[in-house]
């Protein structure tokens, strides 16, 4: 820079007065200031202690700036510095640091006369906010290389997605442990490996705390793995914020399969131990298990009594099992939870309890083998596609009165060996209790089979179906009153029988036998009509001690050229219903008089009712549709209802249902009958 110089008095620099910046200009090779602006003097000048500006530069200068401004003067080369902090001020207390941007130039007065052209700009805001911005990015990349390094430690899998939930970043943990590469779960992909129950809520969690910017985001979910089996995962998935915005959303899956499995195991056992510390029949204590099993362990269970039964009315088959109880998954129809059903040597419950040992049975979807389980199961398991099948003996006190069927369905997996085992120990849990209920069952079990004794399997004839079930009150474990009888008179015609002796005892059992072999002998002894035949037992009943009263209804099933017809007579009994094929069910309430035991009754009257092809006609005892407290037409009404929606299903499922379908007392035996008559066709 060339100055001119306007005289001994000193040079004139008043076009650098306005300039915007901090403008000084020393002279010689001392550097003695001869002229700064207001600017200048503002930034650098100290006159607060009253020392003079030049005294103030060179102090300021010369123990920090000075071998600069030599090199400048000396050389004409010059120097610029960036942003660098100032050296402090003798006497300066202000605590904030400032920053200068300054240049420095030789400024020529003559020959051999120049000195140094100094220019300042104070950048101490726009250094100290760059700096400051700059230690926050700083921070916040060392906060996330350590969160990340400790979750690459504590998780199996690290994520990172944009700032609307949608995966935005590779993750080698996840396709690691998944299989599913970048392309597959970038976005929304990764979705498709999330168990398919388990996609609608994790769909919904996810788009919630993203929605809501949640502070941290937990949820667990079933993720399949690389070799396709699936695994329990924690999520856990914080919002990344700068200047008060979401950026990013970190996240990690955590395997918790152990400790899910564990926490499960323990809340089954404490389930099932609840559930039957607080019942008391043995029915209800298996309906209660059956529930916890499902859905949790299996799709479908059902729980059966077995009973070692060789008498003639099941053709001397080795195992009679009594399905008590029936579970199944939302979506899957509940089988009836009651069925009574005889078993072959070979069949795969026969085996389970002979050998004590779990059976796992295992087939292609919706195909069962016959020989898997009860023939009345398999179209259950048909319609459902099941693909395995638990048979698992209860052991009881050395014995098994019970055995577990549970049934997976689809696509899920058949039952493991670790719920194998769970289902096992929820059972050794509830040992106590069932051994109790167990107990008074086999006490039951033996007045059962008194009454067995007593009924007699109903005859096979061409054309017609009869099918019989007596179903023992749970809560009484003495023999009842309850009879059902069939049988073909010397005209060929079939009878149907059935009846209720008052009472629930060893004398009611008695005379239950008695009038059972009475009734027998007179109708055999004369075909007459129903009517005539009650009449005379009536009169029999009088020969009989301790008052007995009795109700029955005696029906014949005549044959005709066009089909068959009933006749029928009701004594005090409820009243037989026939369901056509249609679906139309109505009682049949004609025939009626007074119940046996009554002297003078009076003769009983016969009834004639045609029956229509592929009807069924249905005799039932009143446990079936008494209920305390309730009018008896309200039971009637909820037997109609019921037998119309199963008019077309097999007689022996029609009776299982009538049996399991009603809300009964439980406080009653029931007996039922039932004639399913030949289509036109």
């Amino acid at each position: 820079m060339d100055v001119a110089d306007r005289g001994s008095s000193g040079l004139s620099f008043d076009m650098l007065d306005p300039a915007p910046v901090g403008v000084a200009v020393t002279r010689g090779p001392d550097h003695r200031l001869i002229y700064s602006n207001a600017v200048y003097r503002k930034q650098v000048s100290d006159p607060r202690g009253g020392i003079p500006v030049e005294e103030a530069f060179a102090r300021f200068v010369l123990p920090h700036y000075r071998p600069r401004f030599d090199r400048v003067y000396a050389t004409g080369e010059p120097v610029i510095s960036t942003a660098e902090p100032a050296v402090s001020i003798p006497g300066d207390d202000a605590a904030a640091e400032r920053f200068f941007t300054f240049s420095l130039s030789r400024a020529v007065f003559g020959l051999g006369d120049h000195g140094v052209l100094v220019v300042v700009l104070d950048v101490s805001e726009q250094t100290t906010a760059a700096r400051r911005l700059t230690a926050i990015a700083e921070q916040r990349r060392r906060i996330l290389r350590r969160y990340q390094s400790l979750m690459r430690v504590s998780a199996d899998i690290f994520w990172v997605t944009d700032r609307d939930g949608y995966v935005s970043e590779p993750s080698p943990s996840w396709e690691r442990v998944t299989g599913q590469p970048w392309e597959g779960h970038r976005g929304q992909g990764w979705l498709r490996m999330v168990h398919p129950e388990d996609r609608p809520a994790t769909v919904m969690s996810w788009a919630q705390a993203v929605g809501k910017v949640t502070e941290i985001w937990e949820h667990v979910y079933r993720l399949r793995m690389r070799d396709g089996g699936y695994r329990h995962f924690q999520l856990r998935a914080v919002p990344i914020s700068e200047n008060g915005e979401v950026v990013e959303w970190v996240g990690t899956c955590t395997d918790i399969e152990q400790e899910w499995q564990k926490q499960r195991r323990q809340r089954l056992l404490n389930l099932a131990g609840a559930a039957t510390a607080q019942l008391r029949s043995l029915e209800e204590m298996l309906s209660a298990l059956a529930d916890v099993i499902v859905p949790e362990l299996a799709d479908g269970c059902g729980v059966y009594l077995v009973t070692d039964l060789t008498d003639a009315r099941h053709g001397g088959a080795p195992f009679i099992i009594e399905r008590l109880a029936t579970a199944a998954r939302p979506g899957l129809k509940r089988l009836p939870p009651y069925s009574e059903e005889p078993l072959s040597a070979d069949n795969a419950f026969v085996k389970a309890v002979r050998r004590r040992r779990p059976l796992l049975k295992t087939f292609p979807p919706g195909s069962p083998p016959p020989d898997a389980v009860p023939a009345g199961t398999l179209p259950w398991l048909t319609a459902n596609d099941a693909n395995s099948m638990l048979v698992l003996p209860v052991v009881v006190d050395g014995t098994v009165p019970a055995v577990v069927c549970a049934v997976m369905c689809g696509d899920r997996p058949p039952i493991n060996r670790e719920d194998i085992s769970l289902l096992n120990r929820m059972f050794d849990h509830a040992h106590d209790a069932l051994s109790r209920a167990i107990r008074f069952q086999r006490t039951q079990q033996i007045a059962l089979a008194l009454q067995y004794s007593l009924l007699a399997e109903p005859p096979r004839l061409p054309g017609l179906q009869i099918v019989a079930r007596y179903r023992a009150s749970p809560a009484a474990a003495e023999v009842g009153g309850d009879w059902y009888d069939s049988f073909i008179l010397p005209d060929g015609v079939p009878v149907l029988v059935i009846g209720d002796v008052a009472g629930h005892d060893l004398s009611a059992a008695v005379a239950m036998s008695q009038l059972r072999n009475m009734l027998r002998a007179l109708a055999m002894d004369r075909c007459e009509p129903p009517g005539e035949i009650l009449t005379r037992l009536n009169r029999a009943v009088e020969s009989l001690s301790n008052d007995v009263t009795a109700t029955c209804v005696y029906a014949r099933v005549e044959a005709l050229d066009d089909g068959y017809r009933l006749q029928y007579a009701t004594a005090g009994h409820p009243p037989p219903l026939l369901v056509t094929r249609e679906g139309r069910g109505r009682f049949l309430e004609g025939a009626l008089s007074p119940l046996l035991g009554f002297p003078d009754a009076g003769k009983r009257v016969s009834q004639m009712e045609p029956l229509p092809p592929g009807s069924t006609l249905l005799l039932y005892t009143d446990g079936l549709v008494e209920r305390p407290g309730e009018h008896l037409d309200r039971g009637l009404e909820r037997l109609r209802c019921l037998a119309e929606t199963v008019a077309n299903d097999p007689v022996d499922r029609f009776c299982d249902t009538m049996l399991s379908g009603l809300p009964t007392s439980g406080l009653d035996d029931i007996a039922v009958i039932a004639l399913r008559l030949p289509t036109a066709d």
